[in-house]
């Protein structure tokens, strides 16, 4: 085991929690610790980013690993509070809480996009037609990498001060939002991500995960062996939230109600039918 500073120690006993199995042989980097203290970010302060922060952050995406340098992605940063407001009572009439409040509080609203529009218009602009781009796997492939790009973007802001906090709940107003930003055929918004300088007095802590024999294989998938970890992680979970003041609900809870409740899908009911209507036939 290496030697591990109190703050490495602490930085694992957030992440994993007090009583759960964590790993001794961590390769500590300052990268490592930053990744390591990633939390979501849900409380804004009103000021602007720096000047070149969104920039930074687009070098940095664009650093990240790349499907065959085709680039099918493209970011949307919407800095008009005008225009972000219009997407977020858009996203309200789509949960069933009143507002999301992060959305509105941050300054900087980046829309994530899986774009084969591009090389749709280069391939016609060839006089041939992107046939290929009919196919699930072309669909997959731009939906990772802006994924890929997108999370390279996180670790940039998080580098600088800043915050971030994913927002799946973009797919709920899929069509809408198409709409509202002007997006070409062969384009879809696969996520958000509000952008801005925390609020330290409303603060977020760092989340638990699950011990990494949980997901973490050795050339052959063990089917059965999360069961043994399932106890430690819903004690972290549990502990976590009641240190937050969240409502009383385990993570098996939440996952069977991923798994059944169709309230849980939102909006994204009807998602397929929607990149479909984005030029995506999916095949």
């Amino acid at each position: 085991m290496t030697d591990v500073t109190a703050k490495q120690q602490a930085l694992l006993e957030a992440r994993y929690g007090v009583e759960q199995p964590k790993p001794d042989n961590i390769i500590w980097t300052p990268q490592v610790e930053a990744l390591l203290g990633h939390k979501s970010v849900r409380a804004f302060l009103p000021e602007p980013l720096p000047d070149g922060a969104i920039e930074t952050m687009v070098a940095a995406a664009q650093s990240a690993s790349n499907s065959s340098a085709l680039n099918q992605w493209s970011l949307v940063a919407v800095t008009d509070p005008a225009l972000k407001q219009r997407i977020s009572d858009t996203v309200a009439r789509s949960v069933p809480v009143d507002r999301i409040p992060w959305i509105e509080e941050a300054p900087v609203l980046l829309l994530w996009v899986a774009d084969l529009s591009r090389g749709a218009g280069i391939t016609k602009d060839a006089g041939k037609e992107p046939v290929v781009l009919d196919y699930l796997d072309s669909f997959l492939m731009a939906s990772i990498d802006a994924a890929l790009a997108a999370q390279n973007a996180a670790v940039a802001a998080e580098s600088i001060g800043l915050g971030i906090v994913y927002l799946g709940v973009m797919r709920n107003i899929a069509k809408e939002v198409a709409e509202i930003i002007n997006l070409p055929e062969y384009s879809f918004v696969t996520f958000g991500m509000a952008t801005g300088w925390p609020d330290r007095a409303r603060t977020s802590s760092i989340r638990p995960r699950p011990a990494q024999p949980m997901l973490l294989h050795y050339n052959q998938y063990q089917q059965d062996r999360y069961r043994s970890y399932l106890e430690g992680y819903e004690n972290a979970y549990q502990a976590f939230r009641r240190r937050q003041s969240m409502r009383d609900k385990t993570w098996a809870g939440s996952v069977v109600d991923s798994a059944t409740s169709m309230d849980y899908l939102g909006g994204r009911i009807n998602l397929r039918e929607t990149v479909m209507q984005r030029g995506f036939k999916l095949k």
